[in-house]
């Protein structure tokens, strides 16, 4: 196939993918991702150094019913109908229990594989979906920022484009700096019309002469996918150890950001951890958390996906050495306010809790819980700044000086890995 016909059917057989555009545009897809891996075989890329996997929880997770103080009266006058009954909480210790769709991740607490940093948030907090998520992702509460915390980290070690990656639709902002940006690609696959078949596809993806190089980059890019695809179906037929995925149950997105699939998203990190390529951090999200109404329901479904998504996650990275120096962050952009509301849900809030997952982990609980009666305005006071877990990866997953790159602010460091894993 000449090189015009098969531009001419990339462009009109309907097969699209967000990868293949990235790639046609200059950006990294995932087989040049994966073949970075060849730096660390041929030295010139420093092997065995601690990954980072953020995973943003887009529209503001309700945190106290995913950390449940079940036992604690106030939380059941404030919510009566939302309120979990303490026989139905995982408990982890005799105030707080953990949502009862994750079983996944009660059974890494016990382990050990998990910390729960408790009321995470920062100073004059703000309720706007937007403007709190960036100010997570700038790590600058004070100020905006042009740059995210990663992006500024990324500047000041000349990072290669390969070093800090999101599987999302979109690059958020916190892998950008001012001469250094993370590299996006989308975990999304092909959709193929009647009559096009993958090995089709793959065909077309073959080198042709005569071709220019972006032709060549943008008609690779769909064999690309291909690849994206086996990696993705494959790891949805799997499941964890001890629990099997979801399958097609559908789960809730909304416009507050983020996306509805992160096993496909975690499984893609799989690949390139278990590949040994130097990338070392990545970013994924789960969207679809502003429960303004009928919470139970909406979160319980989003918490299920969330739990299975990363207890596979971190049971496939324990088998293997590379896998078990990464480090899980889980954090959202506020939690939710402390009284639910009249339509079975919750509004905006302030301080939740962050999850820290991985075999380095030292589990256990970090920060104190907020009082439920001691309020502002009706809203849970934040007992830990989130720049101290983001200074605490910064230092030991990254090897970065957090006061350098989360803008001068002095971090209380949180002993939360341990030598496990290393």
């Amino acid at each position: 196939m000449d090189a015009l016909t098969r531009r001419r059917f990339l462009i009109s057989s309907g097969v699209i993918g967000g990868s293949a555009l990235a790639a046609g545009a200059g950006v990294l897809g995932f087989q040049e991702l994966l073949r970075t891996a060849e730096k660390v075989a041929a030295g010139d890329v420093e092997d065995g150094l601690p990954t980072l996997v953020l995973v943003t929880l887009y529209g503001g997770n309700d945190g106290l019913n995913t950390v449940v103080p079940y036992a604690d009266p106030a939380y059941h006058r404030a919510r009566p109908e939302l309120a979990y009954a303490p026989e139905r909480v995982l408990r982890i210790d005799q105030a707080l229990g953990l949502n009862p769709m994750l079983r996944g991740l009660k059974r890494l607490w016990d382990a050990k594989h998990m910390a729960i940093v408790l009321g995470a948030g920062y100073p004059k907090p703000d309720r706007s979906h937007f403007k709190s998520m960036d100010i997570w992702q700038t790590a600058s509460p004070g100020t905006p920022a042009p740059t995210g915390w990663v992006g500024r980290w990324l500047d000041g070690t000349k990072a290669a484009t390969e070093t800090a990656v999101s599987f999302e639709p979109a690059l958020p902002p916190m892998l950008v700096g001012k001469s250094r940006i993370g590299a996006c690609v989308s975990y999304r696959g092909l959709v193929l019309p009647p009559g096009v078949t993958p090995d089709v596809v793959s065909a077309l993806g073959q080198a042709e002469p005569g071709e220019s190089e972006m032709q060549a980059r943008a008609a690779a890019s769909y064999a690309d996918l291909i690849t994206m695809n086996r990696v993705v179906t494959k790891s949805a037929g799997s499941g964890s150890d001890e629990q099997s995925h979801s399958g097609g149950e559908a789960v809730p997105a909304t416009g507050t950001g983020g996306d509805n699939a992160l096993t496909a998203q975690l499984a893609l990190v799989a690949r390139c951890v278990e590949s040994r390529v130097p990338t070392r951090v990545y970013s994924v999200s789960l969207g679809g958390f502003d429960t303004h109404a009928g919470e139970r329901v909406w979160q319980e479904t989003l918490l299920r996906h969330l739990d299975e998504a990363l207890s596979g996650f971190v049971d496939r990275m324990g088998r293997t050495e590379a896998g078990r120096r990464v480090t899980v962050v889980v954090y959202s952009e506020f939690g939710r306010r402390v009284r639910a509301n009249a339509s079975d849900g919750t509004d905006h809030g302030t301080a939740g809790p962050v999850f820290v997952l991985g075999h380095s982990v030292a589990g256990g609980f970090y920060g104190e819980q907020p009082s439920l009666t001691d309020l502002d305005d009706g809203d849970l006071k934040a007992t830990t700044d989130f720049r101290d877990v983001f200074g605490t990866v910064l230092a030991h997953v990254l090897a970065g000086d957090p006061d350098r790159y989360l803008g001068g602010y002095r971090a209380q460091l949180l002993p939360l890995l341990s030598s496990r894993g290393r």
